[in-house]
């Protein structure tokens, strides 16, 4: 495996570095500004004005929709877009400003793999533009939703249309007024085998029936304007073209859907424990404690090292399974999923409780943005599935590689 990175991705990775040292760390105040300024307005939930005029210069540079898959037409391979996603993962908000956040990328490519003609110029054109935003509905708060086949939204049909009645939380981007669609999740036929009973459908966010309840705060951070929420869907009705793939075919969208997605999560998290280690260091060698710099401090000198063999192992282990997904697909891939699943969100957590620890009182405020990458890290071990459904499935496939051969016992 060869993971050097190529002339074409370092131009890219010296552009993009230049463009969030020349628009993006110094707006970091401006944003915090600006959402203060909308709230104390009443319009916490509106777009914030220097996402959107950075979002001009973005597409201006060439910088936008730069996780557009390679196999449908983008001009990188997972493996290619993993160090661009590091880079914007340092600063929380950066990724929308290239039109690569959560949840529209993974939208997006569930509707360029997925969708039909129709549905891809209604959706997909606006949604690559950035007109618009989306959201991805499965989680639900009645049942224990890291076992997908729990879901109990159902989507009947009834003649040319789908009727949807469903409960969906932490549904990602509903709370944000640019959300015009919603990819729900729910079960066409409870009867059916597990894996086939749920479908995804396409759900105009103004389609009657369709009601966001609240807004959920994260640690307390509501992620305003984008934000989570919970959204009722109350006898919503839908033409059947609204489908997508087929019935019974939601967890192979899923899949399909995950895999590249986990890459950039996984990816934006090596950024934000490489800023962190950046912020750990320099808060180390600039405080005094005891008669010496905190830097001189045995302790520190441990954790930051074990920072760097921490971040640089993981950030490995992801160009690994960027590259298998690649190669093989995400299926094959799933091992190595899986293992970037579990191993990132809680490397990233660690180092950023050593920055957090190392800066003291100013570490649990927003003067750092420390605080918050740590709440947004967190919830990244329940996102896409909880530590233990991945540890599960990582252990099954271990234990079958030695499983004794029928009718003899293991040597």
């Amino acid at each position: 495996m060869d993971f050097e990175y190529s002339d074409k991705v370092q131009a890219l990775r010296t552009r993009l570095t230049a463009f969030m040292e020349e628009h993006i760390y110094p707006n970091e105040a401006v944003w915090h500004e600006q959402i203060d300024t909308n709230t104390k307005a009443g319009r916490r939930w509106t777009p914030v004005p220097v996402i959107e005029e950075l979002k001009a210069k973005a597409q201006a540079t060439g910088l936008w929709n730069l996780w557009w898959p390679s196999a449908h037409g983008g001009q990188l391979t997972n493996l290619e877009y993993a160090p661009l996603c590091e880079i914007m993962g340092r600063v929380g908000w950066a990724p929308e400003v290239f039109n690569c956040s959560a949840p529209d990328t993974g939208n997006m490519e569930t509707l360029i793999r997925y969708a039909s003609e129709e549905q891809k110029t209604r959706w997909l054109t606006p949604l690559a533009e950035g007109t618009i935003r989306s959201c991805f509905a499965m989680t639900e708060p009645d049942v224990a939703s890291s076992d997908a086949t729990n879901i109990e939204a159902s989507i009947v049909r009834e003649g040319d249309q789908y009727l949807i009645n469903g409960r969906k939380w932490w549904s990602s981007g509903a709370a944000d007024p640019r959300c015009a669609l919603f990819i729900f999740m729910g079960k066409t036929d409870f009867n059916a085998p597990r894996h086939v009973q749920q479908s995804m459908v396409l759900v105009p966010r103004d389609t009657p029936g369709v009601t966001v309840l609240r807004p959920l705060n994260l640690f307390g951070y509501d992620d305003a304007p984008h934000g989570h929420a919970e959204v009722l869907f109350e006898n919503v009705r839908v033409p059947v073209s609204n489908l997508l793939l087929g019935e019974g075919r939601g967890f192979e969208i899923a899949q399909g859907r995950l895999g590249p997605g986990r890459i950039h999560h996984c990816m934006r998290l090596v950024g934000q424990a490489e800023r962190a280690l950046e912020l750990m260091c320099r808060r180390a060698q600039s405080r005094v404690a005891f008669g010496k710099k905190i830097a001189e401090q045995g302790v520190w000198h441990e954790r930051i090292a074990e920072s760097r063999i921490m971040i640089d192992s993981a950030r490995l282990l992801v160009l690994q399974a960027a590259d298998r997904i690649d190669r093989a697909g995400s299926k094959a891939a799933r091992n190595e999923i899986a293992m970037i699943k579990v191993l990132l969100p809680t490397m990233a957590c660690k180092v950023i409780d050593w920055a957090i620890q190392v800066h003291g009182g100013g570490g649990m405020s927003d003067d750092f943005p420390l605080a918050y990458m740590y709440a947004w890290n967190r919830t990244l071990r329940f996102a896409d599935g909880p530590d233990e459904v991945h540890r599960a499935a990582l252990a099954k496939w271990e234990l079958a590689r030695y499983a004794p051969a029928a009718g003899r016992s293991a040597s």
